[in-house]
């Protein structure tokens, strides 16, 4: 039987651990739970919030709602050819738990997405992505089920409409589908991608010059591991602005000022600014704010220092923002959600 749970504090379901609560809290455990708990009429006259690891969430108050945990599990090949395999994941999976899985069976594609946090089923809302690999490269479908009516859709690659950490379900379909299952098309003789950030110089230090995507899972994790803070010793959400993508022409006026800029030139004649340089060039590592700070090492990841409150972070967050807008003219946007 489905239980549900009233005045449910979220401060372990979120990695700010912030002290919130929800009128109403739900676990789910598998497809046709949802498929129950939606048909029954329960949540006809709530606000939803769905929610996997609470690591891309910032809770500025207690939610008016029910929020309903997905905790579907379950990792298997669904199908295969001569050059891939084809993995299904359940939405409740932890994503590091599904790369290490892949790695082990030699699955390639999502190695260079090691130790994202979250579960898989955020996964595609997001598009994650991290050195020069985002999930729609891999992305072959999902599964999810509708919030008003408890039917169940599939999403093909092109239904998604894949952006820059983007998504039709941040968009069009936000709040509007529970997902369930997410199938991955992952590749027998993977091709290795080293070309992006510090992953070479990472390598370097094996002193080999063949790699597997062992090498490079364990290069990353490394790399990640020293510049972001672990949530189960100070509250984050890991980035939490998206690298701006600006006109080539604000590029090369920002240039003249800082000929040292880093960037990653983009289709359109665009470009990519990591967010992080922005904030350090405006002399904000260390803020703090109450009990809210941007962290020392890493500029674009917001901490929960001292007992800070949502409102607190928030409140950082929108003082980055103006103070970057000032000198570059440009405005960074969240990748984490703010409710």
């Amino acid at each position: 039987m489905i239980k549900i749970k009233s005045n449910f504090s979220l401060k372990r379901l979120n990695t700010f651990g912030l002290s919130v609560t929800t009128k109403k809290f739900v676990k789910i455990n598998s497809v046709q739970e949802a498929i129950e708990l939606i048909k029954s009429g329960k949540l006809d006259s709530e606000k939803k919030l769905v929610i996997g690891s609470g690591s891309n969430l910032l809770l500025t108050k207690d939610f008016d709602g029910i929020v309903i945990k997905i905790n579907i599990g379950g990792i298997h090949v669904v199908k295969e050819d001569d050059a891939h395999f084809w993995v299904k994941s359940g939405a409740g999976v932890i994503w590091q738990e599904l790369v290490e899985s892949c790695i082990k069976a030699n699955f390639g594609g999502i190695e260079n997405l090691s130790l994202i946090p979250g579960t898989v089923g955020a996964a595609p809302i997001q598009n994650i992505g991290a050195y020069g690999v985002e999930l729609k490269d891999t992305f072959e479908a999902l599964e999810a089920i509708n919030l008003e009516n408890g039917e169940k859709k599939y999403f093909k690659h092109q239904e998604c409409n894949f952006g820059y950490r983007n998504s039709i379900f941040k968009n069009e379909l936000k709040d509007k589908y529970l997902i369930t299952n997410v199938i991955l098309r992952l590749s027998k003789e993977p091709e290795l991608n080293i070309s992006y950030g510090t992953i070479q110089e990472e390598l370097k230090k094996l002193g080999k010059t063949a790699f597997t995507i062992r090498d490079i899972s364990d290069a990353i994790i490394r790399i990640r591991q020293s510049k972001l803070p672990d949530p189960e010793k100070v509250g984050n959400a890991g980035s939490f602005y998206k690298n701006p993508v600006i006109s080539m022409d604000l590029f090369q006026a920002i240039k003249k000022t800082y000929p040292d800029i880093p960037y990653y030139e983009q289709p359109n004649n665009e470009v990519k600014i990591p967010a992080a340089w922005l904030i350090e060039q405006c002399d904000l590592k260390g803020t703090c704010h109450n009990g809210a700070a941007i962290h020392i090492d890493q500029p674009i990841v917001l901490i929960n220092k001292s007992n800070a409150t949502g409102q607190d972070i928030k409140e950082l967050s929108e003082f980055i923002q103006k103070k970057v807008k000032l000198r570059f003219g440009i405005l960074l946007e969240p990748e984490v959600r703010i409710l």
